[in-house]
């Protein structure tokens, strides 16, 4: 038994679901709007996914400032193929970063 009520879902968030809810046809299940985690995971369920872009596989711009923050401070430079995929960037990080 939980010992603290689960928060009830925001204005926004109930909102959002109706909005969701009426695209797709459905209803909403019922007591879903007392929960803010489960109305959360109903959403993501049923939202529709981001759509693809052309820069999805770059680095985040935290990514790139962390880079070049340890490339200053072991005075070398970040390879330019780090700064056009996500992963490599976070090889090249997970490579070089201060012990």
């Amino acid at each position: 038994m939980p010992l603290t009520q689960p928060l009830a879902a925001t204005e926004k968030q109930i909102a959002y679901a109706r909005i969701l809810a009426a695209k797709s046809h459905r209803a909403l299940p019922q007591g879903i709007t007392q929960d803010r985690a489960k109305l959360s995971a109903w959403i993501d369920a049923h939202k529709a996914p981001a759509p693809k872009g052309k820069f999805d596989n770059y680095p985040s711009s935290k990514q790139v400032a962390f880079a070049e923050r340890i490339a200053r401070l072991k005075r070398r430079d970040v390879p330019r193929e780090c700064f056009h995929d996500r992963t490599l960037m976070s090889r090249w990080i997970d490579g070089n970063k201060p012990r």
